[in-house]
């Protein structure tokens, strides 16, 4: 279908079933990790997150693609370690026909914001013409499968605080998607404590 679905299909695969989720752990053989988790009632990805090492000796750290981000702690005060919570930030998420942005803390109304396409980049740029916030998202769904941004795809809305930006999905994600899914129900779930520590990102 394209390169990227060959790499997902000669990947080392396995995977659990955890409640409701299936994760799915990629080993490409090059030093890159990839771990997708699934919502088995949609079949809709609701995390993804990559890890690259480096060496031998170093384990890397997992970088959350889709979803929201890994909390961090501080071992020695035991606490939570947070940026200032009136930052803006971004999370992202994936529906069945949509690619979702939600970018948190941004208070402008909602007539100040533009969001245009960059298709050299494949990226998103975020604008507020009061020059409070600027931002650029990489829409990396998209670059994988060498597919062109459309501005008619894109619209957005604004409410508590957040801008939430929709892009629907083209009909080559869709069914790259679809296959990506066949695929997926190949892989036969290990039981716990049968290489459980594969499939999730630590």
């Amino acid at each position: 279908m394209t390169d990227w679905f060959s790499k997902l299909q000669n990947a080392k695969k396995t995977c659990l079933v955890e409640k409701n989720l299936k994760k799915v752990h990629y080993d490409f053989g090059d030093g890159k990790e990839l771990v997708e988790e699934y919502d088995l009632t949609t079949n809709c990805i609701v995390r993804r997150a990559w890890k690259c090492s480096k060496g031998l000796k170093d384990e890397g750290s997992w970088e959350i693609e889709v979803g929201d981000p890994e909390p961090v702690y501080n071992a020695e005060e035991k606490c939570m370690i947070r940026e200032n919570v009136n930052q803006p930030f971004v999370t992202r998420r994936i529906t069945k026909l949509n690619l979702e942005w939600r970018i948190r803390n941004l208070p402008y109304p909602i007539d100040v914001y533009s969001v245009s396409i960059d298709k050299e980049s494949h990226s998103l740029i975020i604008k507020t013409t009061n020059k409070k916030y600027y931002k650029k998202l990489l829409v990396t769904d998209l670059e994988r499968l060498d597919i062109e941004l459309e501005q008619e795809s894109v619209t957005f809305s604004h409410k508590f605080n957040t801008l939430i930006i929709t892009y629907k999905k083209p009909k080559k994600l869709l069914e790259f998607e679809r296959a990506l899914m066949e695929e997926v129900k190949k892989v036969k779930p290990k039981s716990f404590g049968e290489g459980v520590n594969e499939c999730k990102p630590s």
